[in-house]
């Protein structure tokens, strides 16, 4: 049988399946703990900013391994490696249920973000082979449900568990999940001819390379906010090793024969355009999928699980629109169906800024739901357009790549997005306060009122001022932050439309696979 007409032996959407639970399983892990923090750190005895390790080991590992995954693979075997990776991560789920005390935890996660780290990847990567040019607009459907939908639902399931029986059982919650994924990659998968076991020589140069820059770009992005960014010595080393590393990185792979990742893919036009593309959808959907609760927990007062459920009717909104997506692909060119995304990701995202500290969840959902839509055009349309040139051996790298630059985009993004709004509400508070004076007359008539209602319930006049000037610094603090809000969803819309332009540079394909076909 020759490679171009190789087929796997068992039903492809069976193996779409299995192979997507385990990514939705490892993609979920990526948030799931988040709500969970302040119980971990109760009942082992550490202080809040200790238990977040608990997040940092899991991502700085998961991006160690995401660009050498196709490395790894190449080594061991796809199947094998990845039947390896669902094992190790199911037994380190468990390890991280029965930890007794925060080390054993950050170590169990760092070892569970390792072989995590493979899961997505390979997913994508056997996708990719196992479905013919023409239905791959489907397949990437089902990679899209895993990506978009499992860091939503994350923080909702990690809340009500934490808060219906144990935060252990986030992690032993894999256990049964990851066994049926096992047995049921073990028993559907095959390898194509050209993913069988094809061992490249060892490039530990490249590999540390790559080890030291991500580590050390994944710790300044989750640990920068706590320690107020570059105001930290500690955070400026690890941003300049990061740098140096990364740049370093390059420059090898680019240089050396048999680099442990192969950068060359990235001179396919599409394959190059998809990673841009890609990195913008994500960093625009981490930030409000992170802003969201925060500022409805931060503002208005909501519970973490609540706070969740603000995202999940934008999840539905996704699901909803992603079929329709996937019946006008081979009709409508591809770049015109992200080129409609991101101009309807950036309406949406300008829509948001109507933000008031009155607004109840029906109005906080709508957002979200609105901004569902256009990310439903963009993730299906970029991940299948971008490996359409790419010969199917070259396939396993440009993924790795790719997941790569998904997952650091969504991570820059949140990062952004967060000390934005810091920097904003303070600006915006700043520019507040200016009107306290006694000669700001609507100031005066509020602080007035405030006070006669205090000495109505029976304060002095001195407590009833001072209970009055409080108010109306709490309202200014409120209104400072729904503003500082307002301006990152402001701002996301920006690059929204900045990037849709972008999306004109993909060949004028249809999404079946099929170069050219433009109208």
């Amino acid at each position: 049988m020759t490679d171009a007409a190789w087929r796997p032996r068992a039903n492809p959407w069976a193996i779409a399946l299995v192979v997507t639970l385990a990514a939705f399983m490892e993609i979920l892990d990526t948030t799931i703990v988040n709500v969970s923090l302040p119980h971990i750190a109760g009942s082992m005895g550490a202080s809040n900013d200790e238990s977040t390790w608990t997040l940092t080991s899991y991502l700085v590992a998961n991006g160690i391994v995401l660009p050498i995954s196709a490395w790894l693979g190449s080594v061991f075997g796809r199947k094998r490696y990845f039947l390896t990776c669902i094992a190790c991560f199911t037994l380190f789920s468990f390890l991280c249920g029965v930890a007794t005390n925060l080390p054993e935890l950050i170590v169990f996660r760092l070892m569970q973000g390792f072989f995590g780290g493979g899961l997505q990847p390979n997913q994508q990567a056997i996708l990719l082979d196992t479905f013919p040019a023409s239905q791959r607009g489907r397949a990437m459907s089902v990679v899209a449900i895993a990506t978009v939908i499992a860091p939503v639902l994350g923080p909702t399931l990690g809340g009500v568990i934490t808060d219906q029986a144990s935060w252990r059982w986030i992690f032993l919650i894999n256990i049964p999940f990851g066994v049926l994924c096992f047995l049921g990659v073990a028993a559907l998968v095959d390898d194509p001819p050209w993913a069988m076991r094809t061992p490249r020589p060892v490039d530990g140069i490249g590999l540390g390379l790559i080890a030291l820059g991500v580590a050390c770009l994944q710790v300044m992005l989750d640990r920068g906010e706590d320690a107020d960014w570059f105001a930290s010595p500690v955070i400026c080393a690890f941003a300049a090793v990061a740098v140096i590393g990364l740049l370093s990185a390059t420059a090898w792979l680019l240089w050396t024969r048999h680099p442990v990742v192969d950068l060359r893919v990235l001179k396919d036009r599409n394959f190059a355009v998809g990673c841009v593309m890609i990195s913008a959808t994500m960093a625009v959907l981490y930030a409000p999928a992170v802003l969201l609760p925060l500022l409805t927990q931060t503002v208005f007062g909501y519970t973490s699980t609540l706070a969740g459920y603000i995202l999940s009717p934008g999840a539905m909104v996704v699901l909803l629109f992603i079929p329709l997506v996937g019946r006008l692909m081979p009709v409508v060119q591809t770049r015109i169906l992200v080129f409609v995304g991101f101009v309807a990701l950036g309406v949406a995202m300008l829509w948001s800024c109507r933000l008031t500290p009155t607004l109840d969840f029906a109005s906080l959902a709508e957002i979200r739901m609105a901004q569902g839509v256009g990310l439903a055009f963009l993730f299906v349309p970029i991940s299948t357009i971008s490996y359409i040139t790419l010969p199917p051996t070259r396939r396993g790298d440009a993924v790795a790549l790719q997941v790569m630059f998904r997952n650091l985009a969504g991570s820059i993004g949140i990062a952004i997005a967060a000390a934005l709004v810091t920097t904003r509400s303070q600006v915006h508070m700043a520019y507040l306060t200016t009107h306290l004076t006694p000669l700001d007359q609507p100031y005066l008539d509020l602080l007035h009122r405030n006070v006669q209602a205090l000495i109505g319930m029976g304060h002095s006049l001195h407590d009833a001022t001072a209970a009055a000037m409080g108010q109306i610094l709490r309202t200014l603090h409120v209104q400072a932050s729904v503003l500082a809000y307002s301006d990152v969803f402001l701002m996301c819309g920006i690059l929204a439309f900045a990037a849709a332009p972008f999306a004109l540079l993909f060949s004028a394909a249809k999404g079946s696979g099929r170069p050219g076909g433009g109208h």
